[in-house]
């Protein structure tokens, strides 16, 4: 039997996802978000609020970068996600991580994550930002022979809304368009 839970706000698994901007004075800003969703092929929507610093610089630049987070950097991404821009004004520089600039877009590229999204921003909605995904990239490290991403390897991490806690991503246990053939006759 099924038991009713509490409504969270998300769907599980929910991305971890490190959005990054740069501020007026050029230093970095990085936030941690977990309420984001496709929209289409290229195109994201972002749920976040007017009162992140994060938001205040997307709507200066109309671009971001946004990477997966993993396991590897868990205390970092959760970092960025307890503390404000608003309040710490250095907390990239303090979280020891670095930054290149994209070719792509007016954002940071986060070095150390190893899957990050160019995005130019086009709009805001009252139920969040719309991102237009320009370019991706990946470390050669966590690629397949044929280009493909590796996510076995790579350990990234998703939010769950009912415990708050961070969970691996990456036990391949099917091959999706394949598995229900099976019941084909």
């Amino acid at each position: 039997m099924k038991k009713e839970l509490k409504i969270a706000p998300g769907i599980f698994p929910m991305p971890v996802l490190m959005i990054a901007t740069y501020n007026e004075d050029g230093t970095v800003d990085v936030m941690n978000a977990a309420w984001g969703m496709a929209q289409s092929m290229n195109h994201l929507k972002l749920c976040l609020t007017e009162s992140h610093k994060t938001v205040k610089n997307m709507k200066k630049t109309m671009a971001c970068t946004i990477s997966l987070a993993t396991k590897d950097l868990m205390i970092e991404s959760d970092y960025f996600g307890i503390v404000s821009a608003n309040n710490v004004s250095d907390k990239f520089e303090k979280s020891g991580l670095h930054s290149i600039k994209s070719d792509k877009v007016d954002a940071p590229i986060i070095e150390e994550y190893p899957i990050c999204m160019e995005c130019k921003v086009l709009g805001f909605e009252d139920d969040g930002t719309l991102v237009e995904v320009v370019s991706v990239k990946a470390e050669d490290k966590y690629l397949n022979s044929d280009g493909s991403i590796n996510l076995s390897e790579i350990g990234i991490i998703s939010y769950d809304p009912y415990n708050h806690g961070y969970y691996i991503i990456g036990n391949k246990v099917g091959n999706a368009f394949q598995e229900g053939k099976k019941l084909l006759s």
